[in-house]
């Protein structure tokens, strides 16, 4: 019965990683009732299923328990052993999706990651793992999660709806993080990006290329924007196009923005000048919003600041999303943690978003299971 008494209940689908993630670092079992008991197609999703194949995969003696309609679900977790593994994500959301979270539990393995994910590479829905491996991997390094072994390759790509994308993941362990104090975000050198095209017309990269820069190089010379065309085998299963853009400063932020056309079949057709365009605009505005890291990263800078070793971190964003305000409702639930939040007004010569200030002590989190050499 002691058990029970530490479960924390919720109830609904939304933010089931969010819950899974957390329980699985904090140790705390949960149990989540209601999956869409009202809707007409009850329970868990195929990809919220293989989201808890995948948790499974890189824990060790983690007890998950689903009812036969799916609308409850029990999950005590396991200890995060991590090594080499496989894993077939559903190709009704992106690697992105089954990435992030692996972002956020990867260094505190008992063995260093190294997993292979096949699924849709780009889609509309989820951060592209262009996007994670831009800007991601350089948050990581800011808490000495580094060395040759981090890495995000990308193998083949995959356009939804059918995908065919592969890409390789490696992680190194750490017994304990950095604190980070990462308040300037500093002045905007250069912009970089990748415009990718899988089954159609390479030139449809070359177009996008140039209708972007059509726009950003009113701002800024240093500009270089790869093309993508993968062939064959490597092309995935549907063809698509779309665009990555990164914007780099000289204190080492990274801010992106990315768009993919609309999957085959589905909605009108995108032309690859519009989409290079808004793909421009997009960035930005996500460097009007502002802040040290951009808007699809802030769950993983609080939560690896949660983590770090009990002294002071502190961040500067732009607006929170919807997504990191839940967010650290959660934290405060299963870490019992709480943030300092300060709002910066835009001073006059930086024009931009309203700014928050995060600050909080770490709760010298140690990862027990990396044995000492």
């Amino acid at each position: 019965m002691a058990g029970e008494q530490h479960c924390l209940s919720y109830t609904g689908c939304n933010f089931l990683r969010q819950r899974l993630v957390l329980a699985t670092l904090s140790g705390r079992p949960l149990k989540i009732r209601k999956i869409r008991a009202k809707e007409e197609d009850p329970g868990l999703r195929d990809f919220e299923a293989s989201f808890i194949r995948l948790i499974d995969k890189v824990t060790n003696g983690s007890r998950i328990e689903i009812n036969q309609t799916g609308t409850t679900l029990y999950y005590q977790p396991g200890l995060l052993y991590g090594g080499s593994l496989e894993h077939d994500c559903s190709p009704s959301r992106g690697i992105g999706y089954y990435l992030e979270s692996l972002l956020c539990l990867a260094p505190f393995m008992k063995h260093p990651l190294k997993i292979v994910l096949r699924g849709v590479t780009n889609d509309q829905v989820d951060p592209s793992v262009d996007v994670l491996k831009a800007t991601a991997l350089p948050l990581l390094k800011k808490f000495g999660i580094d060395g040759e072994n981090l890495e995000i390759k990308i193998n083949r790509r995959g356009m939804s709806p059918k995908g065919g994308g592969e890409i390789l993941f490696v992680c190194p362990v750490r017994k304990v993080l950095q604190p980070i104090q990462f308040t300037d975000p500093g002045k905007i050198k250069r912009i970089r990006g990748t415009a990718y095209s899988v089954r159609v017309s390479p030139q449809m990269a070359n177009r996008m290329v140039e209708s972007a820069r059509g726009i950003l190089n009113k701002f800024l010379p240093d500009i270089y924007i790869y093309t993508d065309h993968m062939k064959g085998v490597s092309s995935g299963k549907s063809p698509g196009f779309g665009m990555c853009l990164t914007a780099e400063t000289i204190n080492g932020t990274v801010l992106s923005a990315e768009l993919a056309s609309n999957p085959q079949g589905q909605g009108a057709t995108v032309l690859p000048e519009e989409l290079g365009q808004n793909c421009a605009k997009l960035l930005l505005e996500e460097i009007y919003r502002g802040g040290c890291v951009d808007s699809t990263n802030q769950s993983l800078v609080l939560l690896l600041m949660t983590l770090g070793q009990r002294d002071v971190s502190k961040v500067l964003l732009g607006p929170l999303s919807p997504y990191t305000i839940e967010f650290l409702r959660h934290l405060r639930s299963f870490f019992q943690i709480v943030f300092k939040i300060e709002t910066k007004a835009p001073e006059e010569e930086h024009m931009g978003g309203e700014k928050v200030l995060m600050t909080c002590v770490g709760i010298g989190f140690s990862n027990l299971s990396k044995t000492i050499r």
